[in-house]
């Protein structure tokens, strides 16, 4: 058995462990309707949180969706999340992030997850990151 920190929505969360068998994903059973809402309602914290939060702290949180969006072949996502962590990463103060969660929040809402809509989602965002 595997002990797996859960991502901290709020901070309720912080530090909540569960077990899990080897193989067994967190996810496992939930429809894709279910991860985009989970996902959505995670981008929507931090979005509120970001005026207040460290960039670390924003990091961790998109980290976490990379994570989750990853396990279920949202591929768009993945690279949003890529740029995310640049633009954070650029600043020692937590970047403008709302347009970036706008972003995500388009790419995972993407009826198409492959490889051509990623990369114009990371042309969008290179733009962006650009600017």
């Amino acid at each position: 058995m595997e002990t797996v920190p859960l991502p901290a929505i709020g901070a309720g969360m912080r530090g909540m462990t569960i077990t899990m068998e080897p193989g067994e994903s967190l996810h496992a059973g939930i429809s894709s309707t279910e991860i985009r809402d989970q996902l959505w309602a995670r981008i929507a914290a931090l979005d509120v949180s970001a005026p207040y939060a460290r960039a670390a702290e924003l990091i961790d949180g998109v980290e976490a969706i990379r994570r989750i969006a990853h396990r279920h072949g949202l591929v768009p996502a993945v690279t949003v999340t890529h740029f995310i962590d640049r633009a954070l990463m650029r600043q020692g103060e937590p970047a403008p992030v709302h347009g970036w969660f706008a972003i995500l929040s388009d790419a995972i809402a993407s009826e198409r997850q492959d490889w051509q809509t990623a990369n114009a989602f990371a042309e969008a965002c290179s733009v962006r990151l650009a600017s």
